[in-house]
């Protein structure tokens, strides 16, 4: 059976099907060379929790309760969207070690065939580039990169290890140096990936990549799943951390929808929010 979502906002209207919901927003044309379209996803639970972690760890996420199917085919409809996907080193390490799954194709899950095809159909490439932040560039390349044909950049700042970069270019990979320290900054990250062509990039990333756009106010649209559950937890991610944005946090409402779920317990709103530029 075809999953449906109850629009609320703007104006509530009738149900209707769940599938093509977010390719309908055609992420990839609203952005050009001069401005790309940077857009981010998350899903929370209705205390905030974006992730668990196991106690004395920081690297393990613990998803249950958050992760559900109805969820994922929308992150795979924005995924499907970018033609440029923005993670970190972090993510490919956990991806190495097995504590991650492989977000980084389209249909990486084997089950999205339709939106590789929608790619396609609508000017982009099979697969998007990557690009991978990191101050420290201590990470591994997944294989499933190489397998297809990827483009890949490595993005740091200017005082980074001259050693790691050099080592990096050797292997092949690309450097963007944005930001003057060893930390990657918003802004000259994306007008350097505008100038490559890149119009419509996605954060495949967690709270530190979503708050470097922020506060550089690069940020263009966040998507949030909230789940209609409380988690707990004294170890936990929220989807931000370190010193208060102020108006650098203004979001503006632009739609929402209800998803009942399949079973009980499995109700969840699917927003939308622009960020407000003063």
């Amino acid at each position: 059976m075809t999953a449906t979502v109850l629009p609320l906002y703007p104006e509530p209207g009738a149900a209707r099907h769940l599938e093509g919901l977010y390719l309908d927003h055609r992420l990839h044309e609203l952005g050009s060379a001069q401005t790309p379209f940077v857009y981010g996803s998350f899903v929370s639970s209705l205390d905030g929790r974006i992730a668990l972690t196991e106690s004395g760890s920081a690297e393990t996420d613990v998803l249950e309760g958050l992760a559900n199917r109805n969820d994922f085919r929308l992150f795979q409809e924005l995924h499907a969207q970018a033609d440029c996907l923005i993670t970190h080193g972090g993510y490919l390490r956990a991806l190495v070690q097995g504590r991650l799954g492989n977000v980084l194709q389209v249909n990486a899950s084997g089950r999205a065939a339709d939106l590789v095809e929608w790619r396609m159909q609508s000017g982009l490439s099979a697969q998007p580039a990557i690009v991978v932040a990191s101050g420290s560039l201590d990470f591994p390349v997944h294989a499933s990169v190489f397998e297809h044909r990827q483009p890949l950049y490595i993005a740091t700042g200017r005082r980074a290890n001259p050693v790691r970069v050099q080592e990096m270019r050797e292997r092949g990979f690309r450097i963007i140096f944005a930001g003057e320290g060893t930390l990657v900054e918003g802004a000259p990250l994306v007008r350097a990936l505008g100038e490559l062509g890149y119009r419509s990039l996605y954060l495949l990333a967690g709270p530190k990549v979503l708050d470097t756009m922020l506060r550089a106010r690069e940020l263009s649209r966040l998507y949030l799943t909230i789940r209609h559950r409380l988690l707990g937890g004294e170890n936990f991610h929220t989807m931000i951390h370190g010193p208060r944005l102020g108006e650098a946090g203004a979001l503006a409402l632009r739609a929402l929808y209800h998803d009942p779920g399949e079973d009980p317990g499995d109700a969840q709103w699917f927003a939308q929010f622009d960020c407000v530029q003063r």
